[in-house]
């Protein structure tokens, strides 16, 4: 019997955070760095409304309360060297095999994320095909928040 998925192993708790009539359009995997020296895993789920950011804890399960944000709480986001831009962010995203991510929201806080997009020679320790999913919802997000 084989290993569930990062996508697999987190659909169940993801889909209970859900609103009524809300999608899962996929998950990915990244690290969030939240201070200098300091950081940890997040599952990053991606619906038509919103963005989840559940961390988790060494083992990779769920910790602590996951952030929702909905397009119209991001001030800014840039991903490496894409400006503020939906357009070019969603690019970027789809572009690199590995990705930094900054978000802002309204409010003042700052998301760093760094995520892979489980393409390529080393796809399957990037995440495979579930990441890649992840990814293309991840940037489909992005794209919808500037239309």
């Amino acid at each position: 019997m084989s290993k569930p998925s990062f996508e697999e192993h987190h659909d169940q708790h993801l889909r209970s955070l859900l609103e009524s009539g809300e999608s899962l359009l996929g998950v990915c995997a990244a690290s969030q760095q939240r201070g200098l020296f300091s950081g940890g895993a997040v599952a990053l789920a991606v619906t038509e409304r919103r963005l989840i950011v559940q961390p988790l804890d060494r083992r990779g399960r769920p910790e602590g309360e996951a952030v929702s944000i909905r397009p119209e709480q991001l001030s800014s986001a840039k991903a490496d060297g894409a400006g503020g831009g939906w357009a070019e962010l969603s690019a970027v995203l789809m572009d690199r095999a590995a990705v930094k991510l900054k978000l802002r929201t309204t409010d003042g806080e700052k998301l760093q994320l760094m995520l892979m997009r489980g393409e390529g020679p080393l796809g399957a320790l990037g995440g495979g095909e579930g990441q890649r999913r992840g990814v293309e919802a991840l940037a489909g997000f992005f794209e919808r928040a500037g239309a």
